[in-house]
């Protein structure tokens, strides 16, 4: 941490003309009616970050002189005191203030009065514009963020815990009402401090930003560099430049870049590689499985002997055919009987009367179509074979 507060070093020369310009440029805008009512402009520090941080945080920032008027008020919110009704936690609280020297403190709000008077919208935009800011009991402080509402949070008034079991309570109180707060969001590079106000002088304005900025040095929560620029400004003026980093780590910060891209490339090739072997092997290992599977076994066909034919042959031949009966006669449809004869045993009549039927050729034999050529041949064939 040390380290960290010796890298940025203000030049308080420039921190001390900042300062006055900006008290000048104040006094030439300040018009009668401004002077009269004795109205001061705050002026808060704007930090420019190097990197948007990783997580949301809020520093509490001690001021060696105090940034508050005696006319702010200040309001604190107390537990419910066991056995006791709100107006008797109220008047409680007053007196332990009162016996412990706390004199900035104008209102004490117990708890259950938070909740039953101070429910509605409207009652909590008055109670939000009647201070200028909230101090909350440690044992209540996280149970007041569902009932303040999201006001509080957006003016930046949210209640800051104090511890009033502490022996030091006066101090206690005074070093936050005193002090200021910076909350840094995760969300942007930006983040503003209020450190002053103008009617305080230039040598203490100067001591103040000082502070401020060893403090949040020690206390952000950020690797590497942190702050890029830091400015000045009123909530009325533009903003004056008091701080600019070097440069000079920016070619580190390119050349740490390059390693850290050069060592992803090599585990990104290494990694390749890696898989392609792996593939490798599991389609050799596929391949390989599919040849064994295509390559049939060879078995010695035997052809079989001509004997074996015959013998299964003839035993083929040999074997009867099975009876369809099963060795039994079949059943006589008779019952053993000659059938009966339809014509009761006389001969039928014959349809001629007992006369030849008539020759259609008249007894002549009929012609022959070849004229006996064919015979002729035939003949003289079997008479020339016989030769």
């Amino acid at each position: 941490m040390a380290d960290k507060s010796e890298e940025l070093a203000l030049d308080r020369v420039q921190v001390k003309k900042a300062v006055q310009a900006l008290l000048a440029f104040l006094k030439t805008k300040s018009t009668p009616d401004f002077l009269l009512l004795d109205e001061s402009q705050h002026l808060s520090l704007l930090f420019t970050l190097w990197k948007i941080p990783k997580q949301a945080q809020t520093i509490r920032i001690p001021l060696p002189h105090g940034i508050r008027t005696d006319t702010d008020e200040v309001c604190l919110f107390t537990r419910d005191e066991p056995n006791m009704t709100p107006d008797q936690t109220q008047r409680f609280y007053k007196k332990l203030l009162a016996e412990r020297g706390v004199k900035n403190v104008t209102e004490v709000i117990p708890y259950k009065m938070l909740k039953t008077e101070y429910k509605p919208f409207e009652a909590k935009r008055r109670l939000l514009g009647n201070f200028d800011m909230f101090l909350s009991d440690d044992r209540v402080r996280r149970l007041l963020s569902s009932h303040i509402g999201k006001h509080f949070y957006e003016r930046k008034k949210e209640p800051l815990s104090v511890n009033l079991r502490s022996k030091k309570l006066a101090l206690d109180i005074q070093r936050t009402i005193q002090g200021t707060t910076i909350s840094i969001s995760k969300k942007g590079c930006c983040c503003m401090a209020r450190v002053a106000h103008s009617g305080m002088a230039a040598d203490e304005i100067a001591e103040n930003i000082d502070s401020a900025v060893s403090t949040i040095v020690t206390k952000l929560r950020v690797k590497g560099p942190l702050i890029k620029i830091i400015h000045l400004k009123s909530q009325s003026s533009v903003a004056l430049p008091i701080y600019t980093s070097n440069m000079n780590h920016l070619t580190l910060l390119e050349e740490t870049k390059k390693q850290a891209r050069t060592a992803m490339d090599a585990k990104k090739t290494a990694s390749k590689q890696k898989s392609a072997k792996k593939e490798q092997k599991s389609t050799e290992k596929n391949t390989g499985a599919e040849v064994e599977e295509e390559i049939p076994q060879l078995v010695p066909i035997v052809p079989p002997s001509k004997k074996a034919k015959l013998e299964k042959q003839t035993k083929k031949g040999l074997e009867k055919a099975p009876n369809p009966t099963g060795g039994k006669k079949a059943p006589n449809p008779t019952g053993g009987k000659k059938a009966p004869n339809p014509t009761g045993g006389k001969k039928a009549p014959n349809p001629t009367g007992g006369k030849k039927a008539p020759n259609p050729t008249g007894g002549k034999k009929a012609p022959n179509p070849t004229g006996g050529k064919k015979a002729m041949r035939r003949k003289s064939r079997r008479t020339k074979k016989a030769a």
